[in-house]
């Protein structure tokens, strides 16, 4: 019986120690995003010329109204072209699509993958562009984007993450959705850039060389195409900036089983690229001192916040339960103490208020938080399926084309 409380009580330690680290990390980033300060502008000496590429799928509701905002920045007509990648549109959309002063590329796979989009386009359209400015199907951009980032190229950077925000606050869902999107801005994007780490880059609003990203992208068969160009870039001593000012409206999803599919392709990759990183992470940390590549493998097995919350959460309870109503016969089963439990919930309930924007604090929020518990389940469930689901292209449905609702 001694040697099987031994085992449980190691388990439990080493339960403690990862979410220790997590929470740790966590909070040294949320606490450092605080001192963030959103550059100067200036006077670039160059225009750049940017390829807005868009890639799509079936996104036949959203795609015309998006290419159509896309063409209005305050930028020089002639130094970016937008070009949707057209993959299973119907007619009537790509008809619209060629109506309007972009490029279309329609591509058709067997089994589609937004790197084989890329590929194919990058392969079509040519090598005259400097920038590589990528958005998702459902993004919206402020008319100042592209000369937010042609700047943060001017101040000598290769790979630029803008700040992507929610273009809808309609359903308990979005706001979830976007908080936990502003959150990661906070933490992965705000926090790193103080000290002196490279931002995450998210997979939209993301601006990238030209030829640096069509060579690594050259590279790149998966589902997490943005993960794999992250680690290929920062391995080579590139680092990403975050313009903060340069926004980006996403559509958040506002049904639980779209919730589901994204946190699971999501959780996935990360593990997928962990698993195929770490050892490579360690060894250029030790031997080539680059923190920022060990940095990104570490992030990949970062729980989910809410997912960390929540467990931090249950164990304040059930440790709290068993330290205040059983005996010491009892609690010697249960290692480390209730404080100590305690202390790692307050800490990640207080890293997540520092990254939570103070518009989210009204009302329409509070009632969204009472969905919490409904959203833990849903990121079990994610767990629990996420075989495969790295392996595998899962797209997500957008439909919101209006203007942006958190203004």
């Amino acid at each position: 019986m001694e040697i099987l409380r031994y085992v449980v009580n190691g388990i439990e330690v080493l339960a403690y120690l990862y979410l220790l680290s997590a929470t740790f990390y966590i909070f040294l980033f949320a606490f450092f995003g605080l001192f963030y300060k959103v550059q100067k502008p200036i006077q670039a000496s160059k225009q750049r010329k940017f390829a807005v590429l868009i890639p799509g799928y079936k996104e036949d509701a959203v795609i015309v109204n998006v290419a159509k905002q896309a063409l209005n920045q305050d930028y020089p007509k002639d130094k970016y072209e937008v070009i949707v990648i057209a993959d299973s549109f119907n007619e009537k959309t790509l008809a619209a699509l060629r109506e309007l002063p972009i490029r279309v590329v329609v591509v058709e796979f067997e089994v589609s993958k937004k790197s084989k989009a890329l590929n194919r386009c990058m392969a079509e359209i040519g090598d005259d562009y400097d920038i590589a400015f990528i958005l998702d199907a459902d993004n919206i951009m402020e008319p100042n984007v592209l000369g937010k980032i042609n700047e943060a190229f001017e101040r000598g950077f290769q790979a630029v993450q803008g700040h992507r925000t929610a273009k809808n606050l309609n359903a308990h869902f979005a706001i979830l959705d976007a908080m936990s999107e502003e959150i990661n801005n906070h933490i992965f994007r705000k926090g790193h850039r103080v000290l002196g780490i490279s931002s995450a880059l998210i997979g939209s609003g993301m601006g990238l060389d030209y030829h640096l990203f069509k060579k690594t992208m050259a590279t790149v068969d998966s589902v997490g195409e943005d993960k794999e160009v992250e680690l290929k870039i920062i391995k080579k001593n590139y680092r990403i900036e975050y313009v903060h000012d340069a926004l980006i409206y996403d559509e958040k999803t506002q049904k639980s089983d779209v919730f589901v599919n994204q946190r699971r392709r999501w959780i996935a990759a990360q593990l997928d690229y962990f698993r195929s990183h770490f050892i490579d992470g360690l060894r250029e940390l030790v031997f080539r001192g680059n923190i920022d590549y060990f940095d990104k493998v570490l992030q990949m097995i970062q729980p989910p916040r809410i997912l960390l919350a929540g467990i931090l959460f249950l164990s304040c309870c059930i440790y709290g339960l068993i330290y205040f109503v059983f005996d010491t016969q009892v609690q010697q089963w249960f290692q480390p103490p209730f404080y100590f439990w305690l202390g790692l919930f307050v800490a990640t309930v207080l890293a997540l208020l520092f990254s939570v924007p103070r518009r989210f604090y009204n009302m329409k929020t509070f009632l969204a938080l009472l969905r919490v518990p409904h959203g833990f389940i849903l990121m079990i469930i994610s767990l629990l399926r996420i075989k495969g689901a790295s392996k595998k292209f899962l797209h997500t449905t957008h439909s919101h084309v209006d203007e942006d609702e958190s203004k």
